[in-house]
């Protein structure tokens, strides 16, 4: 059976589906481990995400991958990822860096594991639990995978919960020639050197308020540009794109559309004209985060030529016990 040195690698897992005239029936799913527990696990695979219950699981196991980025090519993306978000409170623990935002966005509160700790695995989880808990934040780290799959199996020991998988994807630029024009049908984007109020609104919306810090994350990036889309006068929808990694890499982020404007190929339009600015900056290729469960997006952004780099797994420290209630 698998182990959790197994998460972030490619399996084939043999699942009973059915019984028939009294014997079981299979089928065979093949993608990224990207969660492993007791009860179930979950499979990265062409279709989505598939969770299985550990009980209907025949036989499993590790596979060769048919084409894995480098170690390298995954910490050199991370850190262009790190440069493009950047927290305002900052330490480092060897190689590892920390990370504090006033707890805005998982990704600009969380330690980053690539490289060496300069110490022991376990004194460097230790030494991470300290460092949020000085700054009254619950410690979590961000494991992509399978580079961190030793940092996971740690967490696993210690009861860290996980959330969601997260899929960095990635697109040579310029995008696909059938990518719908930066304005159209009555719409018109704006790519502009800062946010006007109207778009941090719908940032805060989005994300649950903006503190100072979340400020800092968004405009303390040399090369940055916050997209606005019109239509009759009135915001519809956000985009934010920055040029990290020594200029190689577009980053996108906060692609948001209005409720009332969805369907109408607006977030299409924002990433257009994003990657158009990243393009003539020297940007080669773009870069974004989304959660594997968004299937919505995660469809579009496969039609505008965007494919899964690596994963990653947002760890979380359990609460300590109250000694009152203990």
């Amino acid at each position: 059976m698998l182990r959790q040195q197994d998460v972030g690698h490619r399996i084939v897992v043999r699942r009973i589906v059915g019984i028939r005239e009294g014997r079981p029936l299979f089928s065979d799913a093949l993608g990224e481990l990207v969660e492993l527990s007791e009860t179930h696990l979950t499979l990265a695979t062409a279709q989505g995400p598939l969770r299985v219950p550990v009980a209907q699981v025949h036989r499993a196991k590790r596979v060769p991958p048919t084409r894995r980025p480098t170690a390298a090519a995954v910490v050199a993306l991370e850190r262009a990822a790190d440069e493009a978000w950047p927290a305002p409170t900052r330490g480092r623990l060897g190689d590892w860096l920390l990370r504090s935002a006033e707890g805005w966005t998982g990704r600009a509160n969380s330690a980053l594991p690539i490289g060496d700790p300069d110490r022991p695995l376990p004194a460097a989880v230790d030494a991470v639990e300290r460092w949020y808990a000085d700054r009254g934040q619950p410690a979590m780290i961000n494991t992509p995978l399978p580079l961190a799959a030793p940092v996971g199996a740690e967490l696993d020991e210690r009861g860290w919960d996980s959330r969601p998988p997260t899929l960095v994807q990635t697109a040579p630029l310029p995008l696909p020639p059938a990518a719908a024009p930066a304005t159209s049908g009555g719409a018109v984007v704006e790519v502009v050197t800062a946010p006007s109020d109207e778009w941090l609104a719908v940032a805060a919306g989005r994300k649950g308020g903006l503190p100072d810090a979340a400020r800092h994350v968004l405009t303390a990036v040399g090369q940055v540009r916050f997209a606005h889309v019109y239509v009759d006068g009135t915001l519809v929808a956000i985009g934010r794109g920055t040029v990290t990694g020594e200029g190689r890499w577009l980053g996108l982020s906060l692609i948001e559309v209005l409720p009332t404007a969805r369907r109408q190929g607006l977030a299409r339009r924002v990433i257009v004209a994003l990657s158009a600015w990243g393009v003539s900056v020297g940007a080669t290729h773009a870069f974004l985060q989304v959660e594997q469960r968004n299937t919505t997006a995660v469809a579009l952004y496969r039609t505008l030529g965007f494919v899964t780099h690596h994963t990653y797994l947002t760890r979380v420290a359990p609460h300590p016990t109250d000694p009152a209630t203990a």
